[in-house]
């Protein structure tokens, strides 16, 4: 009668733990990111992971985001190219985030996060 107690509400935690630890949204899947062009002219990106990668999304229209493109977790290099002008921003990126890389009308780059599990 005591072991099933002390049985019971040691089960129940332990079902309540996988249940809670089971919601998740994102499991380990690589990070994504989008570019927002908030300035006036077209923009294209070079994105550069720390491992060598590079993706290249081009002529995103002043207004507009491209869609999410997914990349290696590590640190990466942002190049953004606007009227043959480079501006670069370097970031670390984790597993199950999605950033926004945004360019704005004096061509500063933000990076804003979001986790995924959120």
């Amino acid at each position: 009668m005591k072991i099933g107690k002390v049985l019971l509400p040691a089960v129940s935690i332990l079902l309540f733990s996988f249940a809670v630890s089971g919601c998740k949204k994102c499991k380990g899947e690589e990070p994504r990111a989008r570019i927002t062009n908030n300035g006036t002219q077209k923009a294209s990106v070079q994105v550069k992971t720390s491992g060598g990668n590079t993706v290249n999304i081009n002529n995103v229209d002043p207004g507009t985001s491209s869609a999410y493109a997914n990349y290696a977790p590590g640190q990466v290099t942002f190049t953004i190219t606007v009227n043959n002008t480079n501006y670069v921003k370097t970031t670390d990126i984790s597993t199950c985030y999605q950033y926004d890389i945004s360019i704005d009308r004096s061509n500063v780059i933000t990076v804003s996060g979001t986790d995924r599990n959120d």
